[in-house]
């Protein structure tokens, strides 16, 4: 690989690389001279300025416990003559990308850097022709320091071939993007049902004539068609719940009823889900119904929150910003995410075609930048209006047949009423359906903390003096539309001036100090007091949390001061919204429909974004001087990370977050499908319909809300788990001893020769293991990864372990719940411990509510099911499941399969029988 000097042009010279595992280093020198470096060696070597060739890094860097690096990471190159596409950010990854030959070892591993470099490169030149704009960028990132940049520029024909208005002109891109139009306003949905047959008709079609015969799946793609009948009553939604063991395909087998019922009745079924990884299964499950990509591009659309697109406005305020900072790499950054945005599918930022990596390498901070983060949209009013991603990507989920979202996204859309377009949203899919309990918890909750107040001051207020941010405030959005109306104006000054009431900049540290300023920051102040008052361990590194009741003298006084604050801002913005309607009743006959939309949005995000949550914020306040509804559980609670404050705040939760759902979610829809692997809990093994799992998930999915009772059906897995699986717990292993579990950790992974995940209870004994297990791992070459430790998101290490046959990860509930991870790339979980729930406030009000101790335990099965269900994903997989924990009681045993019996015994017996059974 040749590389010259990042900021001015010259003489090409060789570049060494350099790749970095759990012990050691390898260093590849440009003249081909291998060392093998210790990783205080490679430091010093990076901090003499030695810039090589590596793969990711942050992630290098983490590795090597050094600063930052500088270095030619190939990732970046990648990035950029490749954008929107899918990589592994390592050099295995690179080359399954490029079609180069896959590396064994290190050494092999820094070829496959030089080597990659090398194609990235020449790909440029190929394409060099006609590429004045991808010139122009590079050569704009080139002047600001980027590594690649001369390469770049050299291989694209070089900055001659440049007038000096195309080099300024670069970044502005949204020059380039085209525009969407709107459609005409689109008919209701008719009610035509889908037959049991006809659903097994459109299976058999997506499989295809080669797809080996499942009578469970038609059987589940028959019952799901009753979620696809017509309502006879109103607020009473045909529902049906289904559990399908893994191996069924249920994905497909309501797929099928699904894309029926959208291609006979015009409108869009919603497929919701929990996991980004599910989210991408079912993009890619889809190819099967329509294999064409034009034709899927306008009949699937990927939906998610605001927040996760790409904002053009955000982004030419970044741009034009770039004058005021001179270097810095804000250049770099701008110029790689110009390159995605001209790429892009749909301008997704997060989960979506922006490498997960790649804002891993930007910092996140550049993502919250890009997106519309702070909720401050102007919608028409912008200049980027006609090219906005988010616009045009709600336009084509009206006009689509299948819409996949997230749970979070579908119930905040119907709690607002702002699903489908004109009544036409009528049927719901949950998928993961599990999860839902979660997803509606942090749906319908309230908090009233520093952040949150905080966050509100800044949506109204903007940015305030002093500060960096560029935010727009409301009257930045909105003055245009009312100018002329007294009333509105001096409403808009009147919430400008409340909203002071509100955590200001600064508020964290004055809160520490003792010194508020206004009612929020004084109530906040003392609520901070009462939970450290009232801590039973003051040295905690964790979150702390008290109850409300009995209050500190002052705080009940307080907490007056600031309901009668917050109803002074209540009034103005209740004002604001009867204004705007008034706007759209007045000047209806002149209105053009994209101001009417604008209007619209705006008073809808007042309501909900203003209005709503101090409406909530007032009820939790007075409720403090009163009794508590018994329906809500409230709370005080101070959030730390690693033993620091970051956030301070009442909170409000439901004891039962389905009641909402159910009224909000379920009651206005006509049909809904929620099914999952693990819907149901095993406590008798009793398959009755009529038996308490039954009637366990009926309250999780909130269907015993509804006036009628769903349909319930149970397809088992097919697959003889017996066989194809072992269930060890470990009795010599203490588990309050680090020492102890770490070594349980390093032999069982060792026992395995890779592919274990090692699931956690705890961030802090995740670390600990990983720090001494890491070295001895990647001894014997099997390479570690671990959430919370490696500077790589959870889904790209996900990624990372699903491609890699022999890697191990360790990881916490998010890592459970979001892996599929077929074949021997996983044949071993270990879990650390019980996964009992954490008994906070939240927990020990909804045991109470849900059944004691049978709530906790059905709790446990549910996620040692869950985590279970990960080892066999195909006919073919076998694997072992551990559990160090020796206290895991019989009684939970249920959550596995009939036939799967565990086995109690020593850590070496285990040890011996995992090796055994793989090796097998």
């Amino acid at each position: 690989m040749l590389a010259d000097s990042p900021s001015t042009p010259g003489k090409p010279r060789a570049s060494p690389a350099l790749v970095v595992g759990g012990r050691d280093a390898l260093w590849l020198g440009g003249d081909g001279v291998i060392e093998a470096l210790s990783h205080a060696e490679a430091r010093a070597r990076l901090a003499d300025g030695a810039r090589p060739l590596l793969c990711h890094r942050k992630a290098v860097a983490k590795r090597l416990d050094a600063g930052p690096v500088a270095a030619l990471d190939v990732l970046e190159l990648f990035a950029f003559v490749r954008p929107a596409q899918f990589c592994l950010p390592t050099p295995r990854g690179l080359a399954m990308a490029l079609g180069l030959a896959l590396p064994t070892s290190l050494e092999r591993q820094a070829e496959t850097l030089m080597h990659a470099a090398r194609a990235l490169l020449n790909e440029l030149r190929a394409g060099a022709a006609g590429n004045r704009a991808v010139l122009a960028i590079a050569w704009a990132m080139a002047r600001d320091g980027w590594s690649w940049g001369n390469p770049a520029v050299t291989a694209l024909g070089g900055p001659e071939a440049l007038g000096g208005a195309e080099a300024t002109a670069a970044l502005k891109i949204w020059h380039k993007l085209p525009e969407w139009e709107d459609g005409p306003p689109l008919p209701p949905a008719t009610n035509k049902p889908v037959e049991p047959v006809e659903a097994r008709a459109r299976l058999v079609h997506l499989l295809g004539s080669n797809a080996e015969d499942r009578e469970g799946q038609r059987r589940y793609a028959s019952i799901a068609s009753a979620a696809f009948l017509p309502r006879d009553r109103r607020e009473d939604p045909r529902v049906v719940l289904a559990e399908a063991g893994t191996g069924v395909g249920k994905t497909l087998g309501y797929i099928a009823p699904a894309s029926l019922w959208a291609e006979k009745n015009g409108a869009p079924v919603w497929i919701s889900t929990f996991t980004r990884n599910l989210q991408r299964q079912l993009d890619s499950e889809l190819d099967r119904l329509y294999p064409d990509a034009e034709e899927k591009a306008e009949r699937v659309v990927v939906r998610k929150g605001r927040e996760n697109y790409f904002c053009l406005l955000n982004f030419e305020d970044a741009v034009k910003g770039l004058a005021l900072r001179q270097g810095g790499g804000d250049v770099v950054q701008l110029g790689l995410v110009a390159r995605w945005a001209l790429a892009t599918r749909d301008g997704d930022m997060v989960g979506g075609d922006f490498p997960a990596w790649l804002a891993d390498l930007l910092g996140y901070g550049v993502i919250l930048d890009m997106t519309d983060t702070r909720g401050e949209c102007t919608y028409a009013g912008c200049s980027h209006y006609k090219k906005c991603f988010i616009e045009h990507i709600q336009r084509r989920a009206k006009l689509a047949d299948i819409v996949v979202a997230n749970h979070a996204l579908v119930m905040v859309q119907a709690a607002l009423g702002a699903l489908g377009d004109g009544g036409r949203h009528t049927r719901l899919v949950f998928d993961e359906s599990h999860h839902l309990m979660n997803a509606a918890d942090g749906a319908f909750s309230a908090h009233l903390s520093g952040r949150e107040g905080a966050e509100l001051r800044r949506w109204i207020l903007g940015a305030e003096a002093g500060g960096r941010s560029r935010s727009r405030g409301l009257k930045a959005r909105m003055e245009d539309l009312v100018a002329g109306d007294a009333d509105a104006l001096e409403a808009l000054d009147a919430a400008l001036a409340q909203a002071r009431v509100l955590p200001g900049p600064g508020w964290h540290q004055r809160l520490a100090e003792g010194r508020p300023q206004g009612p929020a920051e004084s109530f906040l102040t003392l609520v901070r007091q009462q939970v450290l008052a009232r801590d039973q361990d003051g040295n905690s590194t964790y979150d702390l949390e008290t109850d409300p009741h009995p209050a500190i003298p002052g705080l009940l006084d307080a907490a007056a001061a600031l309901e009668g604050a917050l109803s002074r801002l209540a009034a103005p913005l209740s004002r604001l919204v009867q204004s705007l309607m008034a706007v759209l009743d007045r000047e209806a006959d002149t209105l053009d429909s994209q101001t009417r939309n604008r209007i619209d949005a705006i008073a809808r995000g007042l309501e909900r974004r203003g209005i709503g949550q101090v409406a909530a914020w007032r009820d939790m306040l007075r409720a403090l001087a009163n009794d508590r509804p018994e329906t809500f559980v409230d709370w005080f609670g101070l959030e730390r990370q690693r033993g620091r404050d970051v956030d301070v705040g009442f909170h409000r939760h439901w004891v039962d977050p389905m009641a909402p759902f159910a009224e909000m979610v379920l009651e206005p829809s006509h049909g809904v499908l929620m099914t999952s692997a693990t819907l149901l809990d095993e406590s008798n093994g009793d398959n009755d319909l009529t038996a308490p799992d039954w009637q366990a998930a009926l309250a999780r999915t909130g269907a015993r809300h509804l006036a009628s009772p769903p349909v319930m059906a149970r397809e088992p897995s097919p697959f003889d788990y017996a066989d194809q699986t072992r269930v060890l717990v470990v009795t010599d292993v203490d588990k309050s001893r680090p020492d102890q579990v770490a070594a349980a950790f390093r032999e069982l992974f060792l026992a395995s020769d890779g592919g274990g995940l090692g699931l956690f209870t705890a961030i802090s004994r995740l670390r600990n293991v990983h720090q001494r297990i890491a070295g001895d791992l990647d001894a014997a070459g099997v390479t570690l990864l671990a959430q919370h430790v490696d500077a790589m998101d959870t889904g790209t290490l996900v990624d990372i372990f699903r491609a890699e046959e022999d890697a191990c990860l360790l990881g916490t509930d998010a890592v459970r719940d979001g892996v599929d991870v077929p074949g021997r790339a996983l044949r071993l979980i270990v879990f650390e411990r019980v996964p009992w729930p954490r008994p906070d406030i939240l927990h020990r009000a909804r045991r109470a509510h849900f059944g004691g101790r049978a709530y906790d335990e059905a709790l446990v099965r549910l996620r040692l099911k869950q985590a279970y269900g990960r080892l066999i994903r195909r006919a073919g997989d076998h694997g072992v499941f551990v559990m160090l924990d020796r206290s895991l009681p019989s009684r939970l045993m249920t959550a596995f399969p009939d036939g799967v019996e565990a086995q109690r015994l020593g850590l070496a017996e285990a040890v011996a029988e995992t090796r055994a059974f793989l090796a097998d």
